[in-house]
């Protein structure tokens, strides 16, 4: 066993808070012509997620490598992005950690800016909330919840048994309106959540 090793499994069964269940999503990197390095990324074989304009204006456009499970955005400042499926519960556990974060906020028009308080709507991918480390390096938190269409393949993964106890959860409430808009009890509930889950982490269309 390599001292890397022996040392993560003593840091694993040490004592402390319990592990926060977080994806290095996005990291952004700065760059001068848009453009230009769009098309230098997509001859490199990466894959283009998306190129929109945000409710604030400032442009978005975000590639991933073949195979990776993170993708990279082209921006003006660096900036690394960690998805969660809960941001408030991440939030609270990073400040139980001692870390700096700020308020949970969402985006406004360009005028409003950043608007306090989670998504009214909680929309996936719509509420953040931002920390620094010590040497200033910026890191976005950002609540995903069911992804875009075409954004991931087809594999359905969980880190953790809490993020695939908290699918279960949200799989759990919309079968429960399934079955109020059927009117009965759903024998087959285990296929029903089996295809809700994997297509709401794949960015399919939701089952009725």
């Amino acid at each position: 066993m390599s001292d890397i090793q022996a040392r993560g499994e003593a840091a694993t069964k040490s004592s402390g808070p319990r592990p926060l269940d977080m994806k290095l999503e996005v990291v952004v990197i700065p760059v001068s012509d848009v453009d230009r390095a769009k098309r230098f990324y997509g001859e490199l074989g990466f894959r283009l997620d998306a190129d929109f304009v945000r409710a604030d204006g400032s442009r978005a456009v975000q590639l991933t490598p073949s195979g990776s499970p993170a993708s990279i955005q082209l921006g003006a400042a660096p900036l690394l992005y960690l998805v969660v499926s809960d941001i408030e519960a991440a939030r609270a556990g990073l400040i139980d950690r001692g870390i700096d974060v700020s308020e949970v906020f969402h985006r406004g028009s360009a005028l409003e800016g950043r608007l306090s308080g989670p998504d009214p709507e909680r929309r996936s991918y719509a509420s953040f909330a931002t920390f620094s480390d010590p040497d200033g390096n910026a890191w976005l938190i950002q609540e995903v919840t069911s992804r875009l269409p075409g954004r991931v393949d087809a594999d359905t993964t969980f880190a953790s048994s809490p993020e695939l106890a908290s699918a279960l959860r949200r799989a759990a409430a919309a079968h429960g309106e399934h079955e109020k808009r059927i009117g009965q009890h759903d024998a087959n509930w285990p296929d029903w959540y089996a295809d809700y889950i994997v297509r709401e982490q794949t960015g399919k269309e939701l089952p009725l």
